[in-house]
């Protein structure tokens, strides 16, 4: 009998980053609210991957500030940040499963002071989707080889800021998920379901080069 190799998906909302995955048959687990608390959760045994996606509430450039930057001149002080408290929640069971494979993702901004250097910085157009969003990702992985420039990505009838070139997502009403084809499988209730999805053709690239 085959033994399916298990993926962890913390904090993983829609589930989009671990839908290759799912697909191809590894076991799955999606531990994300309501039903999992990654603060709480104890890993099973025999983990092959994680893949992390904390929320970016305290790390994100759009709440920069003197209070949010004094999170990383003091970190002590404020280990009980709700982003720092389930970054480390995620951190420490990656530390405790040792798996084949992890990456920790977060939009390009704060956390770079508390995590260090990115192994990889991506735009979703870089791999098929045709929006922003600078994105950082930390960990033990193959950098899935992108596949696209602005130029050759398969464009989409999607809102640009005036004064922009392209559209970001983090700027998406949650109707955007209706000119999004990648989008067709997800269960995208609010603004911020959408905006923090993993872009679907990352997803598969990274699982490409990381099976």
């Amino acid at each position: 009998m085959t033994v399916k190799r298990k993926i962890l998906d913390l904090c993983g909302g829609t589930g989009s980053w671990s839908k290759p995955y799912k697909d191809a048959g590894y076991d799955v687990r999606l531990i994300t609210l309501p039903e999992y608390n990654v603060r709480t959760y104890e890993p099973p045994e025999n983990v092959y991957g994680i893949l992390a996606a904390p929320p970016c509430t305290e790390f994100s450039p759009m709440n920069y500030g003197k209070d949010k930057r004094q999170i990383f001149m003091d970190i002590d002080k404020y280990k009980n940040e709700p982003s720092l408290e389930i970054l480390n929640a995620c951190l420490n069971i990656i530390k405790k499963c040792n798996p084949v494979f992890y990456a920790t993702e977060n939009p390009c901004g704060l956390m770079r002071k508390y995590m260090g250097k990115p192994q990889l910085t991506f735009h979703p157009y870089q791999y098929g989707d045709g929006w922003t969003k600078k994105t950082d990702i930390w960990g033990k992985f193959i950098i899935p080889k992108q596949t696209h420039t602005w130029e050759t990505c398969p464009k989409l009838n999607l809102y640009v800021r005036p004064g922009r070139k392209k559209p970001s997502i983090t700027f998406f009403h949650k109707s955007a998920k209706l000119l999004i084809p990648q989008f067709k499988d997800f269960d995208i209730k609010t603004d911020s379901e959408l905006r923090a999805i993993t872009p679907p053709g990352f997803a598969r690239a990274f699982f490409e080069a990381n099976p």
